[in-house]
């Protein structure tokens, strides 16, 4: 789906939702009150400058003090690779823009991912994986890192990661792979209303992140959780 069919089936009594410069920001009525719309669209990689946009628009809707809903619409690229966005510090303005997210979250915001198209690496962690739950269209196509990179990093053939990621959901990219890990918390019907499906999710929000919990139950990182459970019981510790 494009965004403005996304946006259609999730408000079809109309919108305020703009895009510019690849950047979405708005609202538009949903259920008793209104839904706030943020996102990035186009395959835009996000930069400094767009993710303080984004930031600002989060922190706007905090401040309104409605909390009202919060969607994040990705179809990114990956962060912005340049080196004026690299010395102006992208790598803050990314985790910025992810805390704007976990506090607006805390405030009270039911905060919801939408993948509809392609995402990867720092931008797809500030944007879609700083929400409490992930929701996503077939034919979305996220990924941590894709394989070429990987393989850079990690001096690897391309072909061996290929082989692994044949069996090996937790570094694979793609849907399947996000939605067998956990990332992803339910994939949509794109011929059903999004705004009954959307509205479900919210209806359904767990009350913590159990991303772990569900990437054990789909076999994707059947450790994840057991690790991060003896990490705590440590610091508790001391």
């Amino acid at each position: 789906m494009t965004l403005a069919e996304i946006l259609a089936s999730l408000f079809p009594r109309g919108h305020a939702v703009a895009v510019r410069d690849g950047l979405v920001t708005g609202t538009g009525p949903f259920a008793d009150g209104r839904m706030h719309v943020v996102g990035v669209d186009g395959d835009t990689p996000l930069g400094v400058d767009g993710a303080l946009v984004l930031s600002r628009a989060v922190l706007d809707a905090v401040r309104v003090g409605d909390r009202a809903p919060i969607l994040v619409a990705v179809d990114s690229d990956s962060q912005r690779m340049s080196r004026r966005d690299e010395l102006l510090g992208l790598n803050e303005c990314l985790a910025h823009l992810a805390k704007a997210l976990l506090l607006a979250d805390r405030a009270g915001h039911p905060t919801i991912g939408l993948i509809y198209g392609h995402s990867a690496a720092g931008a797809f962690i500030a944007t879609a994986l700083a929400t409490r739950v992930l929701a996503a269209l077939p034919g979305a196509n996220p990924s941590v890192m894709d394989l070429p990179s990987v393989a850079r990093v990690t001096k690897l053939p391309l072909d061996t990661l290929k082989d692994m990621a044949k069996s090996t959901p937790v570094f694979a990219p793609g849907l399947d792979n996000m939605v067998a890990t956990g990332a992803v918390h339910v994939v949509l019907n794109p011929d059903l209303s999004l705004e009954g499906q959307i509205r479900a999710v919210i209806d359904t929000l767990p009350a913590e992140d159990i991303r772990d919990r569900l990437g054990a139950e789909r076999g994707g990182r059947p450790v994840a959780r057991t690790v991060a459970a003896a990490v705590a019981d440590q610091a508790r510790l001391g």
